[in-house]
């Protein structure tokens, strides 16, 4: 396994709907292997693979350390598809490994219905609420090019902008490595 560069604000890649999956080879193995260890290693609960400049429909969630989701085993989702979406929202806040030192709240569907594959393409529906759907929902919007500063009032999202430039520009310092400037990168 080995731990893989973060993309950041800026980077295209990040910008773009993710190709879906169309075989689990031992490249594929390989990447999701490596996206749990550079979650882990970053101290992140979820990881998409376009974070790591990988044009792939997948994610991976471990939130198992969170307090009240320890049951909640580390699971990779490919292909995903936000089946329903609860009306009732709120409120969380939410950190990206590619926004660094950025935090706010955002609000979302208190739950999710997905539908995914796992590692072995076997279909899976699985509902999620509270922290669970959260995750689910914060990687999905990876995959289909959404950040979360995407859904903050244009007001706030001014404050954040010599962040974002800092962030763009990689004069952030991070726990964790990050990509040099990226165009587009196919893994």
């Amino acid at each position: 396994m080995a731990i893989l560069p973060i993309t950041v604000y800026g980077d295209k890649i990040l910008r773009k709907k993710t190709e879906l999956v169309k075989e689990v080879d031992m490249q594929v193995i390989e990447l999701i292997k490596n996206m749990f260890e550079t979650m882990r290693n970053a101290n992140g609960i979820g990881l998409a693979a376009n974070q790591i400049g990988a044009d792939k429909s997948i994610f991976v969630i471990d939130i198992s350390g969170v307090e009240g989701s320890e049951n909640i085993k580390p699971m990779v989702f490919i292909n995903p598809e936000i089946l329903e979406r609860s009306e009732e929202t709120i409120p969380i806040e939410e950190g990206c490994l590619s926004l660094p030192d950025l935090r706010y709240d955002v609000v979302r569907p208190k739950r999710v219905k997905v539908k995914f594959f796992d590692a072995d393409m076997k279909e899976h529906t699985i509902e999620a609420d509270e922290m669970f759907a959260r995750v689910i929902q914060h990687e999905y919007d990876h995959l289909q090019g959404i950040l979360f500063i995407d859904k903050i009032h244009e007001s706030v999202l001014k404050k954040f902008k010599k962040a974002l430039q800092k962030i763009r520009l990689r004069q952030v310092e991070t726990d964790y490595p990050l990509t040099e400037k990226m165009d587009y990168v196919l893994r």
